[in-house]
C-alpha cells in the first residue's frame, strides 16, 4: 500500500534486517534525545497554537494537520534554515502526496498526471533530493533535530548508508505526522463532549506553564489516561496489514504461508469481552485500579505489537501531550453531543468536515 513511497522504511523491513536497523535507530530515541526534542518542540507548539483565530465553527483537523507538519519539519529536519524560499511548503505537499497514495487506484511506476500515484512519485523524488542536499550540513553541523541524530548514529554504527538515512527519514515523517494529528484530533473531539474532563486536564496543564519538560509531562497521569482512551476509541491506524510467513492456525482457521491478512485494532478496541461499555469515553478504565488494557496482551494496540511495535511511541506521546496542553491553556471548546464526524479514508481516517468545534479563547493563559 505504501511501499513504493516509503521504500526501505523500518516498518517495511523484516527479520534480521529489521532488527539491525531498529537497534541503530533506537539511538535516535534515547532519553536525552527525547528531552532535547521536547525543548525544541515546546516553544514551537506554544507559538503555533497561540496564533489560532477561533470561532464557532473552527475546523480543528486541518489546523492541527498544518501545525503538526510544521513541527515535524522543524524537529525532524531542523527547520528551514537551509531551505530556499517556499521549499519547505513544497516538501510538506510532497509528503502529504506520498501518504495519500496508499489508496490510489491507478498504480504504475510512471508519474501519470492527475493521479495520486503520479503525485506521490514526484513527491518521493522531491523528498529524496531535499534530504540528500541537506544531509552533509546536518552531518557537519549537527543540531538537536532527529535528522542530525540519525546522521550521527549512522556514522557511529557504520551500519547504515546515506540512502537508508534518507529512506528512514521519509518513513519517520510519515509515521509521526498523520498519527499525531489523528491522536490530538480525537482528544479534542472527546474533551469537547466531556467538559468535566476538559477542565480537569486544563487545571493540571495550567500549572505546567508554556514550556513543560518531558519529565513534567510524564507526571500528568490524567493526560495519559485521556490520550490512551482516545487512542482506544479512535486508533489512528485502524487496520494493520500483515502476511503469514509460515502455515499457521488461528481459532481453528488454517492460514497458509504467504497469505495477506489484517489485524484490526479498531475492532479489538471495542470488544465487550475486554472492555467495560466499550463505546463510552471513560479514561479511568486505564487507571491503576482498573487497567482494562491488561485484559489481553493485545487488547490495546494503537502502536502495534511485537517486534514491529512503534519505535517512536514515546516521541508521539510527548508531541501529542504538548499540543493538547497548549490548546487547553489557550482555549475552551465544545462539541455537540449528537455530532459524529463523517470519516474519510484517503490515507489514515480523518473527519471530512474538518471536525468543527466551538473554540473560545481563554482570558488567562498562565497559572497565577
Amino acid at each position: 500500500m505504501v511501499g513504493p513511497f516509503f521504500n526501505r522504511g523500518l516498518m517495511l523491513l523484516d527479520f534480521e534486517e529489521h532488527r539491525h536497523y531498529r537497534q541503530i535507530m533506537q539511538e535516535a530515541f534515547t532519553r536525552p534525545r527525547l528531552e532535547g526534542y521536547t525543548r525544541r518542540l515546546s516553544p514551537l507548539v506554544e507559538r503555533g497554537i497561540a496564533g489560532w483565530s477561533p470561532d464557532r465553527a473552527f475546523q480543528i483537523y486541518p489546523a492541527l494537520k498544518s501545525h503538526t507538519l510544521d513541527l515535524a519539519t522543524e524537529v525532524f529536519m531542523g527547520g528551514a534554515e537551509y531551505a530556499a524560499p517556499g521549499e519547505i511548503d513544497r516538501v510538506n505537499t510532497a509528503f502529504v502526496d506520498c501518504v495519500q497514495a496508499a489508496n490510489g487506484y491507478v498504480r504504475v511506476t510512471a508519474p501519470v498526471p492527475f493521479t495520486k500515484w503520479g503525485r506521490a512519485t514526484r513527491g518521493r523524488r522531491l523528498l529524496e533530493e531535499f534530504l540528500r542536499r541537506h544531509l552533509p550540513a546536518r552531518r557537519a553541523n549537527p543540531g538537536d533535530d532527529l535528522f542530525s541524530a540519525l546522521c550521527q548514529v549512522a556514522d557511529e554504527s557504520g551500519g547504515i548508508d546515506d540512502d537508508d538515512i534518507i529512506n528512514q527519514m521519509i518513513f519517520l515523517l510519515m509515521a509521526a505526522h498523520d498519527t499525531t494529528t489523528s491522536t490530538v484530533t480525537s482528544m479534542v473531539y472527546e474533551l469537547g463532549r466531556d467538559l468535566e474532563w476538559q477542565e480537569r486536564l486544563r487545571r493540571q496543564c495550567l500549572e505546567l506553564g508554556p514550556d513543560p519538560t518531558l519529565a513534567e509531562l510524564e507526571e500528568l497521569p490524567d493526560l495519559a489516561l485521556v490520550m490512551k482512551e482516545a487512542l482506544r476509541l479512535h486508533p489512528p491506524v485502524p487496520v494493520l496489514a500483515r502476511k503469514t510467513v509460515k502455515d499457521t492456525e488461528i481459532l481453528g482457521v488454517e492460514i497458509p504461508a504467504g497469505r495477506l491478512t489484517s489485524v484490526m485494532p479498531l475492532l479489538s478496541h471495542h470488544l465487550p469481552e475486554y472492555w467495560t461499555d466499550p463505546e463510552i469515553f471513560d479514561p479511568e478504565r486505564f487507571s491503576e485500579e482498573r487497567r482494562e488494557d491488561k485484559s489481553h496482551r493485545f487488547a490495546w494496540e494503537p502502536f502495534g505489537g511485537g517486534v514491529h511495535k512503534c519505535l517512536g511511541m514515546i516521541f508521539a506521546n510527548l508531541e501529542s501531550k504538548l499540543v493538547l496542553s497548549a490548546i487547553l491553556r489557550h482555549f475552551e471548546w465544545s462539541v455537540p453531543l449528537d455530532y459524529e464526524p463523517p470519516m474519510k479514508n484517503d490515507s489514515l481516517p480523518y473527519p471530512a468536515d474538518g471536525l468543527p468545534v466551538h473554540l473560545r479563547p481563554r482570558t488567562r493563559v498562565h497559572a497565577a
